[in-house]
């Protein structure tokens, strides 16, 4: 074919299709020119590694050799705090902060900063940096400056002489400790937020140590900070507080621990506790029309939390049943007003008495009291051992008389306080009897300043069902007695989290409890009447009826529920945006039996939390190890 010339027009086609071509070539050439540079670019780094990488392995020892030394000297450290050795403390501390002041100018070297800026390598080397960083700060601004307090504090006067606790030292302490958990927060949050998963096994490794070891201190430091605000207020530094005490009786279980019999009211001033008023929640009678309360939970747990002082915490959320409390005794008490509300249980009044030793009751004040007494074989001292027992069993035994029982239980009660406030030498075991009755979820706290409240519901003596201690995954299991007695004294749970994947993308949680009714075979003849409910609630005598309350996680749905393997309904309720369920059962003599709720559409995904109504067991002994907490992503 040609072009009418005689010519053909491929040439001429050719020249026009290799023409765009021929644009092409420029940007060829500057691609080579820039890969040419990057090779330059590359071999200038690798000589400028080669040239700086002995001094970068040079800081690299500094680095891990001083933070490996910083480690060893934290048991020393502990061990001069706990024989409270401020001479020791400080010489160690010393130490410490050379050695995290110079892995800080190791791993902030200017080469080392530079090496940070290497691709697919330089996470590392900043991460490290952010560790040095981390671990200077914290020694520095808040190691350093709480050893200092510590070298000048009085521990004795943390604890209670002739009645009166100084609150100088507390309220002196206070802004150290606040800036040291700020500081160890601000530290953890900083080797948290690193992405571990971009990093060399050598340096993810020792950078999730410290943010572990941060996350174990930040919440007793913080708690210190806390109780460092708190605490002189509430002890009246700043004017005299009364405060409410529910003595809980575990052998009629309520979601808090028990029935609140017996009452006393507490007064400070200055740091000086005194027992000022005793009574009994069977004293204060009914309240008709009941109180106002939350709709949502009178809901769940009907109208008997807002008409009996005996059943304000059949609701596990503590500060609902405080300040229900408070109203209550405010209402038959108008004299009395109350500044806060302390519950705790008989196991508590142990750990009290292990820390000061055993207490003579001697006379009660009562001459009807001090004779009934006389009839009987109650232990004349009570210590550590016996308490438990005689409040919650030998009592009901020996005295028939409702109102002598309660007026027993505010007698003991008051002997205990008295022996608290008058400790004596060193008080390190008062302390720690405090914590660890905390710890076991027996002793709650109130305060009816709303400034104070907002601080306490940041820790678990709040006990709150809703708030900023029950986020994530938040389980919670609360018995309520049904017998109308005290029969829970002879019942045995235990309680466990199942967790499952049921392919769906969410987690599902399976709560399950036992209880075995561990009373005598012939109960219902051998016990007392007023231990076995007579048959008055329509529960033979002998036999327990208990309501078990399951709590699941924010936005989660309770499912379905199952005793002894078999499906049943379930009573459904919502708290604020957690599900509730309750199921009944009744158990005789010897039987036991299982109950499982199971929540679904969990999408927390941190470890599972799991609360429980205190009882006479040891919580260790109730609380089973979880299962199945593999991930469900």
């Amino acid at each position: 074919m040609t072009d009418g010339h005689g010519t053909s027009a491929e040439p001429a086609q050719r020249e026009e299709a290799l023409a765009p071509r021929d644009e092409w070539r420029p940007s060829t050439d500057r691609r080579r020119k820039r890969f040419r540079m990057l090779l330059v670019v590359a071999a200038v780094v690798l000589v400028l590694l080669a040239a700086t990488g002995g001094w970068l392995a040079h800081r690299a020892q500094q680095v891990r050799s001083n933070l490996e030394s910083s480690m060893s000297l934290l048991p020393e450290l502990q061990a001069s705090v706990l024989k409270r050795d401020p001479e020791g403390a400080s010489v160690v501390t010393a130490q410490l902060e050379q050695h995290t002041t110079a892995a800080r100018a190791a791993g902030t070297d200017p080469l080392w900063k530079a090496a940070g800026l290497i691709p697919f390598v330089g996470q590392n080397f900043r991460a490290v940096s952010e560790v040095t960083v981390s671990a200077d700060d914290v020694v520095s601004r808040a190691v350093v400056p709480m050893v200092e307090k510590f070298a000048t504090l009085h521990w004795n006067s943390l604890t209670p002489v002739s009645g009166r606790i100084d609150t100088g030292p507390l309220a002196d302490m206070s802004p150290t400790l606040s800036a040291a958990a700020t500081t160890v927060e601000l530290s953890y949050e900083r080797l948290d937020g690193i992405d571990s998963a971009e990093l060399l096994p050598q340096i993810a490794e020792p950078l999730q140590d410290a943010v572990d070891a941060l996350d174990e201190v930040r919440v007793p430091i913080e708690n210190a900070s806390r109780a460092s605000q708190l605490l002189p207020s509430m002890l009246g530094a700043e004017g005299p507080r009364n405060y409410l005490v529910l003595v809980q009786n575990s052998a009629e279980i309520r979601a808090t621990g028990g029935i609140s019999g017996a009452l006393a009211v507490l007064t400070v001033e200055d740091g000086r506790i005194s027992l000022t008023d005793q009574g009994s929640a069977s004293e204060l009678g009914r309240f008709d029309p009941p109180l106002a309360v939350d709709a949502e939970q009178e809901e769940i747990y009907s109208y008997r939390m807002a008409a009996f002082m005996q059943s304000v915490n059949i609701t596990p959320d503590f500060p609902t049943a405080a300040s229900t409390a408070q109203r209550m005794w405010e209402d038959r008490h108008p004299e009395s007003l109350i500044d806060g509300v302390i519950a705790l249980d008989p196991v508590v009044l142990a750990n009290i008495l292990w820390a000061t030793g055993p207490v003579e009751l001697g006379d009660f004040g009562d001459p009807a009291v001090n004779a009934l007494l006389a009839e009987t074989s109650l232990p004349a001292a009570l210590d550590s051992t016996n308490v438990v027992p005689t409040l919650l069993s030998d009592v009901y035994a020996q005295i028939e008389e409702p109102a002598l029982q309660d007026e027993y239980f505010a007698a003991v009660a008051g002997k205990v306080f008295g022996a608290l406030t008058n400790v004596q030498g060193d008080g390190t075991q008062l302390i720690e009897a405090l914590v660890t009755s905390a710890e076991q979820g027996r002793l709650y706290l109130w305060s009816a300043t709303s400034e104070e409240q907002d601080l306490l519901a940041q820790t678990d003596l709040a006990g709150a069902a809703l708030g900023p201690t029950v986020g994530g995954a938040a389980f919670g299991v609360y018995f309520n007695d049904g017998t109308g007695a005290k029969m829970d004294y002879y019942i045995r749970r235990t309680v466990q989290l199942v967790k499952t994947c049921p392919g769906d993308g969410y987690s599902l949680y399976t709560v399950k409890v036992t209880l075995t009714n561990t009373a005598p075979a012939d109960a219902a003849t051998s016990l007392p009447e007023y231990v076995t409910g007579g048959g008055d609630f329509g529960v033979d005598p002998g036999r327990v009826k208990t309501n078990t309350v399951g709590y699941g996680p924010a936005q989660s749905l309770l499912q379905q529920a199952r005793i002894n393997g078999a499906d049943v309904p379930v009573g459904s309720f919502a708290h604020g945006n957690r599900p509730v369920g309750i199921l009944t059962t009744e158990l005789g003599p010897g039987e036991t039996t299982t109950l499982e709720m199971d929540f679904s559409k969990v999408v927390q995904d941190a470890e599972p939390v799991l609360d429980i109504t205190p009882t006479v067991q040891d919580p260790a002994d109730v609380l089973l190890p979880s299962e199945g907490l593999q991930s469900c992503a």
